[in-house]
């Protein structure tokens, strides 16, 4: 299902202004996607990054990844 541009500007009214700048930043990142593409991560680089992302600890939980990603929203935007 598509929204026109009338439908999904009015959403996007209808959201908080938290939501409304975590909005505005995907727009801004996707298009910078779109305008300077990054030339793709070799294999050898994910291996790296995975193997620095390793830890005993378990992973967090839906509530605690939203609970840090408001708290990063407030910490930028307010």
């Amino acid at each position: 299902m598509s929204m026109s541009w009338q439908e999904l500007r009015k959403e996007a009214y209808g959201l908080s202004v938290s939501d409304r700048l975590a909005l505005v930043e995907a727009i801004i990142r996707s298009l910078q996607n779109e305008l300077r593409p990054r030339p793709a991560a070799s294999d050898e680089v994910w291996e790296r990054l995975r193997g620095s992302l390793k830890t005993d600890a378990p992973p967090a939980t839906d509530d605690e990844v939203e609970a840090m990603l408001e708290q990063r929203r407030e910490e930028k935007y307010l």
